[in-house]
């Protein structure tokens, strides 16, 4: 048993994940199920980083940790990051469709969730590699916003309803399943630790790729709002419940937001490939 696990910064912030998180998905269970994606992202997540930090604690503290076939730093500063980036969109989302201001259960599911934010934000400031420091490849900038952009996606995804029968909405949906894909690839490839299975140097692959990234997100961020909104203006009835023309404002934005989260990643990869000597 590694008691210092539970002793340092790290172990106590996670303790303090596990208990937010069990509180706020607790509150909402006690309000009562709710229809819709909505509420099911927003239940999941607060469940999801519960149980995985659970695990993380309980595989470190026995030292098991050691003995799984993973990249273990890789594992847990990815899962801090997409769990930051999972109760933060649960903590807008839950209280701008589901709280009131005489809803004090979900207002204080709300006010619990941004606390469990922080903390998961806290671990990934005191889990991310500083500089100079020798780690794994997500433990970098560049590695943290690969987790970003992949989440990014899945917020694309969730939000997408119907079926597009325009070729250039069908090409902006391909653009987003083919950018999350590899995005996913090459997470599952650091965390598994078979990066050396490229047969290119792999910066040099993950250069290519940002660029290839940032000019079809330039197409979907033209092509989207276009075909989504020309002739389509909004309809009455939005205004008093969520519909599927909000849905395509969240896409349009959130394909806005990956487009600038992948410009950064290629100017920080192009800047370490071209411009950084090795040690």
């Amino acid at each position: 048993m590694d008691y210092q696990v539970v002793r340092a910064p790290v172990g106590i912030v996670r303790f303090l994940e596990i208990v937010l998180s069990c509180v706020a998905f607790s509150l909402v269970a006690h309000v009562g199920h709710v229809g819709g994606s909505f509420w099911t992202w927003c239940m999941f997540s607060w469940c999801f980083c519960f149980t995985v930090t659970v695990l993380i604690i309980l595989l470190e503290f026995t030292g098991l940790s050691t003995k799984v076939p993973i990249s273990w730093d890789d594992f847990t500063t990815a899962f801090a990051m997409l769990a930051t980036l999972m109760v933060l969109t649960a903590s807008i989302i839950y209280p701008y469709f589901f709280a009131c201001s005489k809803c004090s259960y979900q207002i204080a599911a709300t006010v619990i969730s941004i606390l469990c934010f922080l903390t998961y934000a806290i671990e990934v400031g005191l889990t991310r590699a500083k500089p100079g420091e020798i780690s794994g490849f997500l433990s970098t900038v560049p590695g943290l916003l690969k987790v970003l952009e992949a989440f990014v996606a899945c917020i694309i995804f969730i939000s997408l309803s119907g079926i597009y029968n325009e070729p250039g909405l069908q090409w902006c949906v391909a653009v987003y399943s083919l950018c999350f894909i590899f995005a996913l690839i090459i997470i599952i490839f650091t965390i598994g630790r078979i990066i050396s299975l490229f047969p290119f140097p792999f910066d040099k692959v993950l250069t290519g790729y940002n660029v290839l990234a940032v000019l079809m997100y330039i197409t979907a961020a033209v092509i989207w709002p276009y075909y989504s909104f020309k002739d389509n203006p909004r309809p009455s009835k939005c205004s008093q419940v969520h519909c599927d023309w909000d849905s395509l404002v969240v896409v349009t934005i959130m394909t806005i937001i990956n487009l600038i989260v992948y410009i950064v990643d290629t100017i920080y990869s192009v800047r370490l490939v071209f411009f950084v000597s090795p040690a």
